[in-house]
């Protein structure tokens, strides 16, 4: 992956942590890996635990950066999830996956879509 695209993911993170703070999300981890994948963000959302899937585009003219997030990556994203909770024994907490999808123009201003339940848990 080239440095600019590097930089362009870790941004949209940024500013995807910071929508997502003001919006009343308490972030619980960032970038968490294990050996299925990984996921950007993690929150609490009330009661709900959301994974949050972050995908960021320069511009829209390949479509909006949240048809991204194919049926093969929200498998992976589930998998990952559902290691999580196993891993801290949350079984029982209701869980959602949301996606932030951002575009950031070249003069540094920035477009931020939330879509909340984006996906249901993939069997």
């Amino acid at each position: 992956m080239s440095d600019y695209r590097l930089r362009l993911g870790h941004n949209g993170e940024e500013i995807a942590k910071k929508f997502l703070v003001k919006s009343g999300y308490v972030i619980v981890a960032r970038n968490y890996r294990c050996k299925l994948g990984e996921i950007d963000i993690i929150a609490r959302d009330g009661d709900f635990l959301v994974f949050i899937e972050v995908k960021t585009r320069s511009n829209s003219a390949c479509g909006s950066p949240a048809a991204a997030v194919t049926l093969r990556k929200q498998r992976q994203i589930c998998q990952t999830a559902q290691y999580y909770l196993a891993e801290h024994k949350l079984f029982e907490t209701p869980a959602r996956f949301d996606v932030v999808a951002i575009v950031v123009e070249h003069d540094g201003q920035h477009l931020v879509e939330l879509i909340a339940d984006a996906f249901d848990l993939c069997q």
